[in-house]
C-alpha cells in the first residue's frame, strides 16, 4: 500500500516555485534557454495564480535537441541490450521515489485531482515496467535453407533518433508511451 507524503489539507501540494520562474528545456545533458525568447506562464488552476513561466520551443530547439541525440546515439546502438534495461531500471526505482511529488505538479499545473494523477504517473510507470523488459525480447533469428543455399537472418538494431511532442494534458503518461521505449530498443 503506497502511503502518501502529501502536506496537511490546506498547505501547498506542489513545489513552491516563485512566478517569475523560468522552466527552461534540457537539451544535451544540460539545461538549455532555447532559441526562442517567449515564453508563457504555468498557472495553477485551482487558485488562478501564476506559479512559473515555462520557455517556449521552437524548430530550432527540436533541431538542436535532435542533434545532440543523434550525437549520443552511436555509443546508446553499441550499449547491450541488457545494461540499456539496468539504466530503465534507475529511472524506474527513481520515478517511484518520486511519484507523489510528480502526481503534486501535476495536479498544481493541470488542475488534476491528485487522484487522477497518481492514476496517470501510475499508468506511465506501468509502461516503464514494460519497457525494461524489452531487450530480453530484442533477439535475431536465424533459419537455414530458406531456398537452396540461402540462410535467413534477422538482427534487431536501433534505427536512430525520433522526436516526440506531446500534447500538455498528460505531461507523464503521453511521454513515457514513447522515450522508454524508444530507449529500450
Amino acid at each position: 500500500m503506497a502511503v502518501s507524503t502529501l502536506p496537511p489539507r490546506g498547505t501547498s501540494a506542489a513545489p513552491v516555485a516563485a512566478p517569475s520562474e523560468l522552466v527552461q528545456h534540457w537539451i544535451g545533458g544540460r539545461i538549455a534557454g532555447g532559441a526562442g525568447t517567449r515564453a508563457l506562464p504555468v498557472f495553477n488552476p485551482a487558485t488562478g495564480a501564476v506559479t512559473r513561466q515555462v520557455a517556449l520551443a521552437g524548430a530550432e530547439d527540436v533541431r538542436a535537441a535532435v542533434a545532440s541525440a543523434q550525437a549520443a546515439w552511436p555509443a546508446w546502438a553499441d550499449t547491450p541490450p541488457v545494461r540499456r534495461a539496468r539504466i530503465l531500471a534507475r529511472f524506474l526505482e527513481l520515478l517511484n521515489e518520486e511519484r507523489d511529488a510528480l502526481a503534486a505538479l501535476i495536479t498544481s499545473e493541470h488542475g488534476k485531482v491528485f487522484s487522477d494523477a497518481q492514476g496517470e504517473v501510475a499508468r506511465g510507470i506501468e509502461i516503464l515496467e514494460f519497457a525494461c523488459g524489452i531487450p530480453q525480447l530484442l533477439k535475431g533469428d536465424f533459419t537455414e535453407q530458406v531456398s537452396g543455399g540461402i540462410d535467413n537472418w534477422t538482427l534487431r538494431q536501433p534505427l536512430g533518433v525520433v522526436a516526440g511532442i506531446t500534447p500538455f494534458n498528460f505531461p507523464c503518461m503521453v511521454p513515457c508511451w514513447m522515450f522508454p521505449l524508444a530507449i529500450a530498443c
